[in-house]
C-alpha cells in the first residue's frame, strides 16, 4: 500500500479549508490513499456513532469487537476488561473457527485472567498505555506468548501477527485492553503483519470504546443506584410495617406476571399490547413505588387490627371500666344486703335484692361480650349491632371521684360503630392520602426519559373507570393503561394476602366475585379484570412465587445487565 509524502502537501495551520476539505479538494480526487483515507476517516466517524448510541455492555462490548476487525481486516479478537489488578477476557472472536464467545452469546469464556507482568503482551499494554504491533509472535522474543501458542497447538490454529491497543477513556483511566489477530489480506486472505496505519487509527477506536464503555458503565451505575434507592425505599416501608412491605413486594411481583402474560398474548383486546425491555422496567419500578407514601401514614393506622386500636387495643380500657362497673355494683348491692340486714328487712326484699343484682350483672358482662365482639373487624355491621351501641353508649356510672361518666365515650362508639373494615372515616382519609404523597414524592425525582412515566403509572392505581378515585379523580381514558393494570392486582393482592392481622385471607372464587362486582359499578377496567381471571393470573404468579421452590424476587430491576 502507498505510504503518504513527508507531508509537503498537507495544508498548514494557517490555511482556512479544513484537512478534510483538502482532502477532498479536486487535486486529490485521484489519489488512491487519499481515497483510501477518506474511507477510514468515514467508517472512524460511522463506528463512533453507533458506538456512542448503545448503552447494553454486553452488545457495546461484542460491537466493539465486530467493527474492529472489519476495520483493522483481523481474523481474531480479544477485548480484555481492566478489574482488580487482572485483565479479564470478556469477549473473543475467531472468524476462521467459528468462535464467537461472551458478549450478547452469552456463551461463558472458561479463560483464566490475565496478571498485569509485563512479561505478558495484554498486561504489558494496559500498563504502559501503549500499543504493540507484532509482525509475528513465532519469530519475537520481546514477550511471552505461551498462551497463543498453547490455543493454537490444541485447536490446530495458528496465530502469526498481533496487534494490541490499550482502551483508556477520557480520563486516561485504563478500561481493558484490545488483542486483534492475524491481519488479512483483503484480497488474498493471506496472513499478513497489520500495517503501521492502523495503529493510530486503532488506537483512535480504542479510545472511543473505551468512552463508549465508560459512559454505559455509568449509566448503568446511575440505574443500579436508582434501583437501590427503590430497595432502600421498600425496605424502610417494610422495617415500618412488614405487612405493607409484603404487599408491596407481591404487587410488584403479580403486576409483572400479568404484564408478560399480556406480552405473551394474541387474542383481542390486548393482542397489540407489548412491552419492551426498557417498558418492562419502568413498570416494575413504578409497582415497587406504588406505595411508597404509606412511609408518612402512622404505624397504628396501617397494622389497625381492631376498631379501638390505635398504638394498643383500647378494649383494655373499656374492659378494666365494665370491669369496674360490675365490680361496683356488686359491691354496691353487698352494701344495701348488708344494711337490709341490718334493718331487719324482710328476707324477700333481700332475695329481691339479689335477683335485680344477678340480672344487671348478667346484663353487663353481656355488654362487656358484645362490645368485645364489635370491636372486631367485620364485612358489614348491621344497622340492629349500631343502635345497641349507641343504647350503651347513653348508659352512665358514677366513677371513683363521683363523676358521671359515659359506659362509652363519643370516640370509641365511633370506631366500634365501623360498619367494614377496622378503620374510620377520618383513619381512611389518612390511609388514602398516601396517593397523593406517593406523587408528590415522586415528582420531586427527575426521572430519565426511560423512567418518565413512574409517577403516572404508580400514581394511578387508586384511580377509578367512573371518575370516584384517587388522588387525582381521573376516568377512563385519563387513567394510564398500567395504572389500570396495577389496580387490577393491588386489589387482587389485598383480598388474598395472608398476613393482614385485621381478616383473614379470601378464596380465589370470592375474590374474582368482587373484582367483578367493581367492574360492575364501573370501578375497574372490564377487559383487564376478565384476563386477570381468565387467563389465571393469580395461579400463575402463586406457582412462580409462593411455591416452596420458588426463588422470590426481591430486586426492582429485571434487566440483570452486567457491568464487566
Amino acid at each position: 500500500m502507498a505510504q503518504p509524502q513527508s507531508g509537503k502537501n498537507l495544508p498548514n495551520a494557517t490555511e482556512k479549508d479544513s484537512v478534510y476539505a483538502f482532502l477532498t479538494s479536486s487535486k486529490n480526487a485521484d489519489n488512491p490513499y487519499v481515497e483510501y483515507l477518506l474511507q477510514q476517516i468515514n467508517r472512524l466517524a460511522e463506528i463512533g456513532r453507533a458506538l456512542s448510541g448503545e448503552y447494553d455492555l454486553n452488545t457495546l462490548l461484542e460491537k466493539i469487537c465486530d467493527e474492529v476487525r472489519k476495520f483493522t481486516y483481523a481474523d481474531a479478537c480479544t477485548l480484555y476488561i481492566a478489574k482488580e489488578n487482572q485483565l479479564h477476557i470478556r469477549l473473543f472472536q475467531n472468524h476462521t473457527m467459528g468462535i464467537r464467545m461472551g458478549g450478547k452469546t452469552g456463551e461463558e469464556i472458561n479463560m483464566p485472567p490475565v496478571d498485569l507482568v509485563e512479561s505478558n503482551v495484554s498486561a504489558y499494554v494496559a500498563l504502559k498505555g501503549v500499543s504493540v504491533n507484532i509482525p509475528d509472535v513465532y519469530d519475537t522474543d520481546l514477550f511471552d506468548f505461551t498462551g497463543p501458542k498453547a490455543f493454537d497447538q490444541e485447536t490446530g490454529y495458528h496465530s502469526t501477527s498481533m496487534l494490541v491497543c490499550p482502551m483508556r477513556n477520557h480520563e486516561n483511566d485504563n478500561i481493558g485492553v484490545l488483542q486483534l489477530v492475524n491481519a488479512l489480506n483483503p484480497d488474498t486472505g493471506e496472513i499478513i503483519p497489520f500495517s503501521p496505519d492502523y495503529v493510530s487509527l486503532t488506537e483512535s477506536l480504542a479510545s472511543q470504546a473505551a468512552v463508549s464503555i465508560t459512559n454505559a458503565r455509568l449509566i448503568n451505575d446511575m440505574e443500579h443506584l436508582f434501583e437501590s434507592f427503590v430497595e432502600v425505599m421498600a425496605t424502610a416501608i417494610d422495617e415500618k410495617s412488614p405487612i405493607t412491605g409484603g404487599h408491596i413486594r407481591r404487587v410488584a411481583n403479580l403486576t409483572m406476571v400479568m404484564a408478560e402474560e399480556l406480552h405473551k398474548n394474541t387474542k383481542p383486546p390486548f393482542q397489540n399490547i407489548h412491552f419492551t425491555p426498557e417498558k418492562f422496567h419502568e413498570l416494575r419500578v413504578a409497582s415497587w413505588m406504588h406505595d411508597i407514601g404509606k412511609v408518612t401514614t402512622p404505624v397504628e393506622i396501617i397494622e389497625k387490627s381492631k376498631k379501638l386500636e390505635t398504638i394498643f387495643d383500647r378494649v383494655q380500657f373499656i374492659d378494666l371500666r365494665m370491669q369496674f362497673i360490675i365490680q361496683k355494683t356488686q359491691l354496691e348491692a353487698a352494701q344495701a344486703q348488708l344494711k337490709m340486714i341490718r334493718d331487719g328487712e324482710p328476707q324477700e326484699r333481700i332475695k329481691k335484692l339479689e335477683k335485680t343484682t344477678e340480672k344487671a350483672i348478667r346484663e353487663l358482662k353481656e355488654i362487656r361480650e358484645f362490645i368485645i365482639k364489635c370491636n372486631e373487624p367485620s364485612e358489614f355491621l348491621e344497622d340492629e349491632f349500631i343502635d345497641r351501641l349507641q343504647q350503651i353508649a347513653r348508659k352512665t356510672y358514677r366513677d371513683e371521684q363521683g363523676q358521671e361518666q359515659p359506659f362509652l365515650t363519643p370516640d370509641e362508639l365511633k370506631n366500634l360503630s365501623i360498619r367494614k373494615g377496622s378503620i374510620n372515616e377520618q383513619e381512611r382519609q389518612i390511609m388514602k392520602n398516601h396517593a397523593q404523597i406517593t406523587l408528590d414524592m415522586l415528582a420531586k425525582i427527575p426521572f430519565t426519559k426511560k423512567l418518565k412515566n413512574i409517577p403516572n403509572f404508580a400514581g394511578a392505581h387508586h384511580e377509578c373507570i367512573n371518575g370516584l378515585g384517587y388522588p387525582l379523580g381521573l376516568q377512563g381514558e385519563e387513567i394510564p393503561f398500567e395504572g389500570k393494570l396495577m389496580a387490577v392486582t393491588d386489589i387482587a393482592e389485598a383480598l388474598t394476602a395472608k398476613d393482614r392481622p385485621y381478616k383473614k385471607a379470601m378464596p380465589l372464587e370470592q375474590v374474582y366475585k368482587i373484582l367483578r362486582t367493581m367492574v360492575d359499578k364501573n370501578e375497574l377496567d372490564r377487559d383487564l379484570v376478565d384476563f386477570f381471571i381468565n387467563e389465571k393470573i393469580y395461579e400463575i404468579y402463586q406457582a412462580k412465587y409462593e411455591m416452596p421452590d420458588s426463588a422470590q424476587s426481591s430486586k426492582p430491576s429485571p434487566k440483570n445487565k452486567k457491568d464487566p
